[in-house]
């Protein structure tokens, strides 16, 4: 824990010294704005089943191109096509889009595929509000703690936007915009013409190297990762609706209020809620020692995660309890938790409340302990 914030602490101190850049990150639907204490965070409306994916290990340094056609590439799967981000009950998204990843000693990389017959984009400043075009987010948190997390946007001209989020915003968190992965590269490839109105093109793809050394930064744990370790990570597309006005791209508006109506919010793994700032409910990637196109492995859930969940949940209840009422709870009862949120997991956890905050606790099959304190935090000790 000391580790942990410590790190925060100096990349904060580092970030400040950047000055004006550190300036606070604009949000849009599927971002919020730091909340207050008594904010109730909604809950998921699907069941915990984060996807996951087995990143292989690439044999040679990948070109950063947009293209994709390395032979590395194309040994390895796509993931699941994203879906809306607050799950399968909603329509299915208009454009296909999905993802793939590789890694080496020095650096993650990711490739995605986005379909589209209108790819345009406008922005072209380096950590500009990039969701305000078409884009592709990424966010990571390598130890799964739901704190001291990565986003990174990309739109069609290549033009990117990364920040560094010391807590997610419904802990009264705020982005640090004046962090930026060192030595990022940024690949696009647009299959048929960007911003030009009346044809029809096919899409576009990314293709980006995110080195270990910038991830290393606050991830608070291997980076590099150890062969077998997990990150949680997601991938996000915004899509605007649009119509051409005179030669031009231009988004569709609401009559009544002359704004721009809502973006589209397409995930990797849903979120069940219309904000992807809720990290416990991000994929998993499995790093994997092999050679892409050399074997695959299995995935091997672990048995604390699904303890998180279970903490998560009484998050969420406890902190709707205090808005209610003012105070923390111990009184399962009262939170509606007196059964597991996951059946045939352990339970009830251990709750200590004072007047100012709580923390809980759970313990992990074969040893250790999963901790969960007021502020959001999670994670498991052994």
């Amino acid at each position: 824990m000391r580790q942990r914030l410590a790190a925060v602490l100096a990349l904060a101190l580092a970030v400040s010294a950047v000055g004006t850049t550190c300036r606070l990150a604009p949000r849009h639907a599927a971002h919020l704005p730091g909340q207050s204490a008594e904010f109730v965070p909604p809950e998921p409306i699907i069941p915990w089943a984060p996807r996951h994916y087995i990143a292989y290990r690439a044999d040679k340094p990948i070109t950063v191109d947009g293209r994709l056609d390395e032979a590395a590439w194309q040994a390895v799967p796509w993931t699941d096509d994203f879906v809306d981000i607050e799950g399968p009950s909603k329509p299915v998204p208009r454009f296909r889009t999905r993802a793939k990843m590789l890694w080496d000693s020095t650096n993650l990389y990711i490739g995605a595929e986005l379909t589209d017959p209108d790819v345009w984009a406008t922005i072209t400043e380096r950590d500009a509000v990039i969701f305000r075009d078409n884009d592709f987010e990424i966010f990571i948190d390598p130890n799964g703690d739901t704190e001291s997390y990565y986003e990174l946007e990309v739109n069609a001209l290549g033009t990117a936007w990364d920040l560094f989020l010391p807590k997610a915003y419904r802990d009264e968190g705020h982005a640090m915009n004046g962090w930026d992965i060192h030595g990022l590269r940024v690949g696009v490839r647009v299959d048929g013409t960007l911003n030009h109105p009346g044809d029809v093109d096919r899409g576009w793809t990314v293709e980006l190297a995110l080195p270990w050394a910038a991830l290393r930064d606050a991830a608070n744990t291997a980076s590099p990762p150890k062969p077998g370790d997990q990150w949680r990570m997601n991938f996000s597309r915004v899509e605007w609706k649009t119509r051409v006005d005179r030669g031009r791209y231009a988004k569709l508006t609401d009559p009544a209020t002359g704004k721009p109506l809502p973006e589209d919010n397409w995930l990797w793994t849903p979120q069940g809620v219309v904000n992807v700032h809720y990290p416990e409910m991000w994929g998993f990637v499995q790093f994997s020692s092999r050679v892409a196109g050399q074997g695959t492995d299995l995935f091997a859930a672990h048995p604390e995660d699904a303890l998180k969940w279970m903490l998560r949940v009484l998050y969420y209840r406890e902190r709707a309890f205090h808005a209610a009422h003012g105070f923390w709870t111990d009184d399962l009862a009262k939170l509606r938790l007196a059964a597991p949120p996951l059946p045939g997991r352990p339970w009830p956890p251990l709750i200590a409340v004072t007047p100012s905050l709580y923390e809980a606790s759970l313990a992990v099959p074969g040893g250790g302990r999963v901790i969960l304190t007021s502020d959001g935090a999670v994670e498991a000790f052994r």
